[in-house]
């Protein structure tokens, strides 16, 4: 099920309005069906659904590609094993909105403002050059904070991956 705020989100059709209920954050992790190393992070980005989100963070998939289907975009989540509510973004409303540029990348927003974006953690240093792990928790990090009552600062990150085209 997605969450009020992201429905109210996407349903009033701009990028501007992210309109909060009562959560703490809400994350948009921006993803692709096709990008291999969005496809490597599920497992970790799941795992950070299933932490935070029963402490009051809202997770969406944001899929910024588009030709996705909505059928494509549901056997992609089954395949990787996702149960992070998701959404096609084909006209990056989302996109806009959080100022993503790749996938795999997080977008943290408090109150409806953006206090983080950027890479999920360091596992990936560049296209084709990764860590066996990661040893910096980006995401995990800030939700922490969150969680514990603390709204960090913005801060930004360097996300590598796959880029999300421009639209013409």
């Amino acid at each position: 099920m997605i969450p009020l705020a992201l429905l109210l989100m996407a349903a009033a059709g701009s990028p501007g309005i992210l309109t909060p209920h009562g959560e703490k954050a809400v994350v948009l992790l921006f993803i692709r069906s096709d990008c291999p190393i969005s496809n490597r992070y599920a497992p970790e980005l799941e795992r950070l659904y299933r932490e935070y989100s029963p402490k009051g963070v809202d997770f969406l998939l944001v899929y910024p590609e588009t030709g996705l289907s909505e059928s494509a975009m549901r056997e992609h989540g089954r395949e990787y094993g996702y149960t992070i509510p998701a959404v096609l973004d084909p006209k990056h409303e989302y996109v806009q909105r959080a100022g993503a540029h790749v996938t795999p990348e997080a977008v943290v927003f408090v109150s409806g403002k953006v206090i983080y974006r950027g890479r999920i953690d360091d596992w990936y240093i560049d296209i084709g050059k990764s860590r066996q792990r990661a040893s910096e928790h980006d995401v995990a990090d800030v939700l922490a904070g969150i969680v514990a009552g603390r709204t960090p600062p913005f801060r930004e990150t360097q996300a590598v991956g796959c880029a999300i085209e421009t639209l013409l």
